[in-house]
């Protein structure tokens, strides 16, 4: 069972783990150059406008592009570079266009809910991420990261399991480095019952609504300032 090829206390390559899941009926990943057109917006804004020093670099799926971060945080030198429908594959295939570029001194990420929902599962999730922390650190090996958790929606209840899954292991893999964060984001989209809060959401039971939105923001500030001040005292 693919689970099995990883015991998160004892983390084997990235290299060794990609050759057991493509061999154990992964599907494979989608083509990334379907963003080449956001991608090259990026770049075309970049080319217009002074870019912040030392950002925070929000990146990753649509969560992330519809989430008004300038807004939210207006008081710290934030740039999204969110573009929707993304897999965490995706945002390590254009990692030099757009986070290398910026030099963040911490990333808040969040992708993950389109690779579960595309038929990858959590083990696959965590090597995913795994690969874009990799790249992240050998090039800007002093940044911080923040990962959002897979959210629950709706939508997208069935897959719950395996999604949660996925966020149980990036927590005990983020446990391993002082520059690795978790911010518990999908606790505050439940309600009482332990399922999804539609109130939080569009119509469309899987994207944020403004109210939802406000509920990340509350969440996420104490652990961005928590990776701030830990880069500061390292």
């Amino acid at each position: 069972m693919i689970v099995r090829c990883i015991r998160v206390a004892a983390w084997v390559s990235i290299y060794s783990v990609m050759v057991s899941l493509a061999g154990a009926g992964e599907v494979a990943d989608p083509d990334p150059n379907r963003f080449a057109k956001d991608i090259q917006s990026f770049a075309a804004w970049d080319s217009k406008n002074a870019v912040p020093a030392d950002p925070i670099l929000f990146v990753g799926s649509s969560s992330i592009r519809m989430w008004k971060t300038r807004e939210s945080f207006p008081d710290l030198p934030v740039i999204n570079r969110g573009f929707g429908g993304s897999h965490i594959s995706d945002v390590a295939h254009f990692f030099d266009r757009i986070v290398l570029p910026y030099a963040p001194k911490l990333i808040v990420f969040y992708a993950g809910d389109n690779d579960v929902a595309g038929g990858k599962s959590a083990c696959r999730v965590l090597c995913d991420y795994r690969r874009f922390v990799e790249l992240v650190h050998t090039k800007l090996p002093d940044t911080s990261i923040v990962f959002i958790p897979i959210k629950p929606s709706g939508r997208r209840w069935s897959l719950w399991g395996e999604m949660k899954k996925a966020n149980d292991l990036i927590q005990a893999f983020s446990g391993k480095d002082s520059r690795l964060f978790l911010a518990d984001l999908a606790t505050p989209l439940l309600n009482a019952e332990g399922k999804p809060d539609d109130s939080l959401f569009l119509s469309d039971r899987l994207h944020l609504n403004g109210k939802g939105y406000q509920a990340w923001n509350r969440a996420l500030r104490p652990v961005m300032e928590k990776a701030l001040n830990a880069k500061s005292a390292r």
